[in-house]
């Protein structure tokens, strides 16, 4: 799939809670990062801030995120956009799409700083 570039912020957290999901980058030399979060099994008890943690990922690495994993991104701000590999189910994001938006409901958005080169 082809991602445009969405910058380092986000306000929204999502889990699929019928199956696993791969994500890797198929654009040489540009790191992307994901925000992560434990299962919480439910959209009501969503991830706390605190407890939300964000990986910078390198070209060239996968992830597997397990069911019921809360997350958000692939984010990344430059180029405009990145070609990734995503294994999951053909409908997930129909079908599976559990999502908590802290703008709207806590009035609150998250911003990916990294000072890595």
């Amino acid at each position: 799939m082809r991602l445009p570039a969405r910058g380092l912020r986000f306000h929204r957290i999502t889990y699929h809670g019928k199956c696993t999901q791969c994500l890797g980058s198929l654009t040489p030399g540009h790191p992307w990062y994901i925000a992560l979060a434990a299962p919480s099994g439910s959209v009501e008890r969503y991830p706390k801030p605190e407890d939300i943690r964000v990986f910078r990922i390198p070209f060239g690495s996968f992830i597997k995120m397990e069911v019921g994993t809360w997350h958000a991104g692939p984010l990344f701000a430059a180029p405009d956009a990145i070609d990734f590999y995503n294994l999951e189910l053909a409908d997930t994001n129909v079908t599976d799409h559990n999502t908590h938006d802290f703008h709207r409901g806590n009035d609150m958005e998250f911003l990916v700083e990294d000072d890595l080169p």
